[in-house]
């Protein structure tokens, strides 16, 4: 309300009370007044202030304003006003200023914008109360506006203006504004104030320029506890876990009692890290300074337990009297869904005595987890039975199991539902849906939906695309969309494994040079799944020297790249290169073997014609390795006899063969009984095939081999 509204507004009052009896003075009211106050009758109060005639004390309507803030009373604060004006036309500036406070603490920024503007005079706390109103309700710009509109008007800002501006600077991470505000503080004197500088570090912290907040931080002279506690928190924000966790002991070195927010701070990152026994440390913290049982320590307390796998000391903990709540029960359902105890997990679900859209969805991610998916089909069920809480993870997770069960009517409902009640429009639902399509072979549908998330679609939603075409023997159709990829997103490293994989299949060593060419320009990293799908890809396309060489620069090789390697020399007919690097692969001996080295090493004996080395070879699987050897591995002992004329260890070793042999085998002895003119093994080859098909009866005869 403005000043010249004042004298209609004195008018009102007075006319309205010349009928009205008052019973006593502006000094024995105000008593009653604060008596009101007492006892929290502040509507009562007010409208006895109201009610009268004539001005009161200035400090009751300064003590009245503070009241009304605190309490949001909106209408009283009007009412205050109203009063105020009416019977002092230029009420101080000081009662102005508490006005604006009491109207921003409400909410009501036209009407503290309104009263700031009709001022006729106003001090650095007018424009702070306005600031800070501005800076409180969600309007940081607003109050960086004004801020600025102040400064260029020479009026000097306190340490309190320019803890609300740099508030404000870090809401909308304007880094180069908090720069100026930080000289500024430094020019007028208040480097020393340590909220000023918590301040600092804060903003900085928030626009990932870590150096600058710690530098920031070690010039306060002495921290206190929001000051450590925001320091810890930035760096894990930034997600350095292990320095939060270092920064939040360095505070306990100075007997500095932390919040609890920075104790949970601290936990929160030691399970970034899986830190486990430094977050049991913190937890002795916790207990020294009698937060365990504090609901965000007790929560990040839990989530660390069951996240490095002590889920007997996250139950201890959910057991204390305090944390039995929401956040917690839905911890305990996710933790020991998560580890594969979804029995136990779904027990503690059905004795929660509330649950949400999250508590649901914890569980059915559980059951999705262990690939439980006829249970997390019925558990869909029950849900749709007991509550209608149902979020775009739902149904995200509701599609997975969809592809799963590959049962494409349960996602065409899914689709239907998400469409029906404004969900079609979620990325993630958008990427679940084509995920699903594609798996299910209804690759038109999987096209549809893609071009329908133009202008929202992100690189998963390329890489579903890219799976699907691979999945189903469209690599031709996957390397076509490789430029169009990279004009609308920047593809992850699993994008172009995707795209190095359907290369491989149709053999297009170019494209796949093209895109490690690429990846190598724009600073991919070149892990050992990427390494493998290169490896593999130059090996398909007989390019062995390149397989080679992407082979020997991998820091860390896993078993997986081994066998990749090893196959890719049996593909390109280079058997002593495997026999070459198998005795690497034993000397290093960091990786084991298994069944498919083995597999590998005997292919490569076959095409070097090694007959007694592969024996060796197949010995040593058992023996050394512990491997049983499978039916590959016999057939290739077998086509390896065959081949090179070794009948009797082809007899011998088919007399001692654990199981029978198949018609594959037999016809492959047969063969080589008939080309090297081993009739009494022949005859029993081709009475066994006789035995497995009769309507095609084998007779052995002995070639002439002229």
């Amino acid at each position: 309300m403005g000043v010249n509204a004042a004298s209609l507004l004195s008018h009102l009052l007075r006319s309205t009370h010349k009928s009205t009896s008052l019973p006593t003075d502006a000094k024995t009211l105000t008593k009653t007044i604060l008596s009101h106050l007492n006892t929290g009758r502040l509507g009562k109060a007010v409208s006895i202030l109201f009610a009268f005639p004539e001005s009161f004390d200035f400090s009751l309507y300064a003590h009245l304003f503070k009241i009304c803030a605190s309490n949001r009373a909106i209408v009283e604060v009007r009412k205050l006003e109203s009063h105020l004006f009416t019977f002092n036309p230029y009420p101080p500036v000081f009662l102005l200023n508490r006005a604006i406070e009491a109207y921003g603490k409400c909410g009501c920024l036209d009407d503290a914008r309104e009263l700031f503007d009709e001022m006729p005079h106003k001090d650095g706390g007018s424009w702070n109360s306005l600031i800070i109103a501005y800076s409180q309700n969600g309007f940081p710009e607003k109050a960086l506006n004004l801020f600025l509109n102040m400064n260029n008007g020479g009026i000097i800002a306190n340490e309190i203006t320019f803890a609300s501006v740099l508030g404000s600077c870090g809401d909308v991470l304007a880094l180069c504004f908090s720069r100026q505000i930080h000289g500024l503080v430094l020019k007028y004197g208040f480097c020393g104030n340590v909220i000023l500088g918590s301040s600092l570090v804060d903003i900085y912290g928030k626009c990932r320029i870590m150096s600058d907040a710690r530098r920031m931080f070690d010039e306060i002279e002495n921290p206190n506890a929001v000051s450590w506690n925001v320091i810890v928190r930035r760096y894990f924000d930034m997600g350095d876990g292990k320095t939060a966790v270092f920064m939040f002991f360095e505070m306990i070195k100075t007997n500095l009692r932390p919040l609890s927010f920075t104790v949970s701070n601290a936990l929160i990152a030691c399970t970034s890290i899986y830190a486990l026994k430094e977050g049991v440390q913190i937890h002795g913290v916790a207990i020294k300074i009698n937060v365990e049982e504090d609901e965000i320590v007790s929560s990040s307390l839990i989530d660390l337990y069951a996240k490095c796998g002590e889920l007997v000391s996250a139950h201890i903990i959910f057991d204390l009297p305090s944390s039995k709540n929401l956040i917690n029960w839905t911890s305990m359902v996710s933790a020991y869904a998560m580890s594969g105890r979804t029995r136990e997990a779904r027990e503690l679900f059905n004795e929660m005595p509330e649950r949400n859209v999250i508590t649901w969805n914890a569980m059915l991610t559980g059951y999705k987890h262990s690939c439980q998916w006829e249970e997390a089909l019925d558990f869909v069920f029950l849900m749709r039975k007991v509550t209608r809480d149902v979020d775009h993870v739902t149904l995200g997770l509701i599609l997975n199991l969809s592809a799963a069960l590959l049962d494409v009517e349960l996602g065409k409902q899914v689709h239907g539902f998400a469409y029906r009640h404004g969900f079609h429009s979620n990325l993630l639902v958008g990427n679940a849906l084509l995920d699903m399509y594609g798996k299910c072979g209804t690759l038109r549908s999987a096209r549809y939906l893609f071009y329908d998330l133009i202008g929202s679609r992100d690189k998963v939603s390329w890489n579903s695309l890219l799976t699907s075409y691979a999945h189903h023997q469209m690599s031709e159709e996957a390397i076509l969309l490789v430029w169009k990829i990279l004009g609308e997103t920047t593809p992850s490293k699993y994008t172009f494994g995707t795209l190095l994989a359907a290369c491989a299949n149709i053999f297009a060593l170019e494209a796949g040079k093209q895109i490690h060419g690429f990846m190598i320009r724009n600073g991919y990293e070149i892990d050992i799944v990427v390494r493998g799908a290169l490896l593999d890809m130059y090996s398909k396309c007989r390019c062995l020297e390149y397989a080679l060489k992407v082979f020997k620069e991998a820091t860390a090789r896993d078993l997986i790249l081994w066998n990749s390697i090893l196959l890719g020399c049996c593909h390109n007919k280079k058997g002593e290169k495997v026999l070459e690097l198998f005795e690497l692969m034993e000397k290093e001996g960091v990786v084991k073997p298994d069944h498919i080295t083995f597999k590998g090493i005997l292919l490569a004996c076959i095409c070097e014609g090694r007959v007694e080395l592969a024996r060796h070879y197949f010995n040593l699987m058992s023996q050394q390795y512990c491997i049983i050897p499978r039916l590959e591995h016999y057939e290739s002992m077998i086509e390896l006899y065959s081949r090179y004329g070794f009948m009797d260890e082809l007899k011998d070793f088919v007399k001692k063969m654990p199981f029978e042999l198949t018609a594959p085998m037999l016809t492959r002895v047969f063969d080589a009984c008939r080309e090297y003119r081993c009739s009494r093994l022949g005859k029993w080859a081709a009475d066994r095939l006789n035995e497995l098909n009769p309507t095609v009866p084998f007779r052995f005869e002995i070639m002439d081999k002229t």
